[in-house]
């Protein structure tokens, strides 16, 4: 008898193991049993936010996530590219700049990129210029004749600065450029007193650290009905919107400032990706948001009443069949996007023209294709954005 209990028990858990298993292939929208992304680097608030959400795969799906860190644009986009992983946590740099193929991404190995989204993470931080409290900076207008932070290489963090000194009608010639060797080595430089601003996110540590030492941090402002202003800052950065900073050093929702922000991260993949993989990772994404919501700083972003459909880079068709099913995706939304394909594909054409021909060396092919991406944009009705290099 008590063999016979002993063996009616192991039956039992065993229907209930296969039962569970069968309840998670079923809940499970398609995802692969292991996948792959690229994101920033450990520590960073993009890497903190992936492995919440990979333990949240493995808790719901039994899917197992393993995160890339890259430690720039380029160590984050190339992963995507070569197949090596299916998605990227990026930023805007490797996502919109490598769709333009700009800065690092006009080099010779690479050139405009085929990037597509699937979710844009909306929280309530801010990416902006800040400021020692104590440099008398309290606008944009503001930075005129203070020292600025310009970071030695990273060409992406620099033109956001160019974006934002545009909203006041200036230029890196109307402030003190002081240079860095790092995004670190910058805040770092505004903390000893070197430089009066640099570019951050209003949650990373280095922003913490600002307004914690004694020369305090300070948003300069942007007004959101100015505009004029952000017409010239979209003209040079247009992933840029108006948003009340919420999260971050010294700010709350009961203490907000007037700035501008982006999607970050941005989860992205290219135009080649399986269409049921990029549906399915989308429509993970947002059935286990409640589970890592708040498992990392900023991970709020990634709600479904937060993205934005009318970004600056296409949606992958595999995350609009499930935008559709949900019914957020509009007939503008797809006239948006219809767009920016044809934005890409205008500049795949005008780079393959310029790698045909013969140039004297990089410099040269460089200023060949950012003539000829200007050029080709200009033709077909659309804004160059970047006309310089």
């Amino acid at each position: 008898m008590k063999l016979d209990r002993t063996l009616m028990r192991l039956a039992a858990l065993a229907l209930a193991g296969g039962a569970a298993l069968a309840a998670t292939a079923q809940t499970n929208p398609g995802l692969p049993a292991t996948l792959a992304w690229s994101a920033y680097d450990v520590g960073s608030g993009g890497y903190n936010q992936a492995v919440a959400i990979g333990n949240a795969l493995k808790q719901r799906y039994g899917v197992n996530l393993r995160v890339l860190p890259g430690k720039n644009d380029v160590s984050r986009t190339l992963p995507v590219r070569e197949g090596q992983v299916q998605f990227s946590a990026n930023g805007v740099g490797g996502s919109y700049l490598a769709q333009e193929g700009v800065f690092e991404f006009g080099a010779k190995t690479w050139g405009p990129q085929p990037i597509r989204g699937l979710l844009l993470n909306n929280s309530d931080q801010v990416l902006t210029v800040v400021a020692a409290k104590d440099s008398g900076i309290k606008t944009v207008a503001d930075l005129k004749g203070k020292r600025v932070a310009w970071v030695i290489g990273a060409p992406s963090l620099n033109q956001n600065i160019t974006a934002i000194l545009a909203f006041a009608n200036l230029t890196w010639n109307d402030v003190q450029r002081v240079d860095f060797g790092g995004f670190g080595a910058a805040m770092d430089g505004v903390i000893n007193g070197q430089a009066d601003a640099a570019f951050t996110s209003s949650i990373s540590g280095k922003a913490y650290q600002l307004a914690k030492s004694p020369r305090g941090i300070v948003y300069p402002t942007i007004p959101h009905a100015d505009k004029a202003g952000w017409a010239r800052m979209n003209k040079t950065a247009p992933f840029f919107f108006p948003f009340m900073g919420a999260e971050g050093a010294d700010l709350s929702k009961d203490n907000r400032v007037e700035s501008a922000t982006y999607p970050y991260p941005i989860l992205m993949t290219y135009a080649k990706q399986d269409n049921d993989t990029v549906y399915a990772m989308t429509k993970a994404m947002v059935e286990t948001y409640a589970d890592y919501k708040d498992a990392a700083p900023g991970n709020v972003g990634w709600a479904v009443d937060r993205q934005n459909f009318a970004w600056v880079i296409p949606f992958h068709d595999g995350a609009i069949r499930y935008w559709k099913e949900k019914g957020l995706w509009k007939p503008e939304h797809q006239a948006h996007n219809d767009k920016l394909v044809q934005r890409q594909q205008v500049l795949a054409d005008a780079w393959k023209a310029v790698n045909a021909g013969s140039h004297a060396d990089d410099k040269a092919f460089a200023q060949a294709w950012m003539k000829a991406r200007a050029d080709a944009l200009t033709k077909a009705g659309m804004d160059a954005v970047v006309t310089e290099w």
